[in-house]
């Protein structure tokens, strides 16, 4: 069973190809359940997401979309959320989908992942600035809003890494996402990027495994080419450290099913 569960649409206002575009070929490529998780509106960085005023034309879309490719592949509709609780809005948090993705993308609402702002990364601690991540990504799943714990360790992407153990800094983060029975995905726009590895590293996978924290698969797919894209590598990656099912999604409720 493939699955891909975090890609977006050009409601985001960074992205290209239509609906029709990224279900055919993940289609051609033998997805089974593929998940539109669009970053959801908020009164914040409102250039990069989703307006409250789509809402109800991305959710039609990808349900016409459900129905119309249904003996093809299973459509799930979903949001990625930023963590960023004072913008958080009801609308969003209760809207009626498969599934919530919860991100951290900001930082005091520094963008750590936009080239644009990269020269912060010169005014801070690294070490402080990845405790202050994860200390985000536990308060994130302590709120117990989310689903999934989107790109765990995105912090990385321009390859500013800690001099402290990734473990030591996330472990209570890793305990609080066990706790809200959150499942973490594989995402593999990290090969992409300047890293050039998949979200999260080995290391926090076979931290997840040891907490028996399940997970999913995701390309983040902003471009028709990005759809299942490095699949097979993550794949690889989650069996060598000893997953065997993945998480599935319908209405909220959760399913572990094999690879």
């Amino acid at each position: 069973m493939r699955i891909d569960l975090h890609n977006h649409t050009t409601r985001c206002n960074h992205a290209d190809g239509t609906i029709d575009e990224f279900i055919a070929r993940a289609i051609e490529l033998g997805i089974n359940i593929y998940g539109f998780s669009e970053h959801a509106p908020m009164e914040f960085d409102e250039n990069y997401r989703l307006r409250f005023d789509e809402m109800s034309l991305y959710e039609k879309d990808v349900l016409n979309a459900k129905e119309r490719y249904a003996e093809n592949i299973e459509i799930l509709l979903g949001y990625e959320v930023d963590w960023l609780p004072k913008y958080h809005d009801d609308r969003v948090l209760k809207a009626k989908v498969d599934y919530l993705i919860g991100s951290v993308h900001f930082l005091d609402e520094w963008g750590f992942d936009n080239p644009e702002f990269i020269g912060r990364y010169k005014d801070r601690d690294i070490d402080e600035i990845w405790q202050s991540y994860f200390n985000a990504i536990e308060n994130m799943a302590k709120s117990g809003l989310f689903d999934i714990a989107g790109h765990l360790d995105l912090l990385k992407v321009f390859k500013f890494l800690p001099n402290i153990d990734i473990k030591i800094l996330s472990k209570n983060a890793m305990k609080a996402i066990k706790k809200s029975n959150m499942v973490i995905e594989l995402n593999s726009s990290g090969l992409r990027k300047p890293i050039g590895e998949v979200y999260p590293s080995r290391g926090l996978l076979e931290m997840a495994y040891e907490l028996d924290i399940p997970i999913t698969l995701s390309s983040d797919a902003h471009e028709v080419e990005h759809i299942g894209y490095g699949y097979d590598e993550v794949v690889s990656l989650a069996k060598e450290v000893g997953y065997t099912k993945v998480m599935r999604f319908k209405n909220r409720d959760s399913e572990l099913i094999n690879f």
